[in-house]
């Protein structure tokens, strides 16, 4: 027997990716997401004029990290069109 697999974040209805999670882990990690970006925009780089590179690198980095997870813990993507 196998066990049936658990997505955090489901394939989107219509074009390619992931929409909004469907368990609890998922919006953990959808919330520490947003927190990172937050946290960085008013304490780590709150002029973001005199560091535009470090900022950008910092969300990069969020970003590739959140896109892991969903490819990770979420239904395969593909895409999906209205017939």
């Amino acid at each position: 027997m196998t066990a049936e697999k658990k997505y955090w974040f489901p394939a989107k209805t219509y074009g390619w990716g992931w929409g909004l999670p469907i368990c609890w882990q998922g919006w953990l990690v959808l919330l520490l997401f947003v927190v990172a970006a937050v946290a960085g925009r008013l304490f780590l780089f709150p002029d973001t004029g005199t560091a535009p590179l470090a900022h950008l690198l910092y969300m990069g980095f969020w970003c590739v990290l959140l896109l892991a997870v969903c490819w990770l813990k979420g239904e395969p993507p593909g895409w999906r069109r209205r017939r």
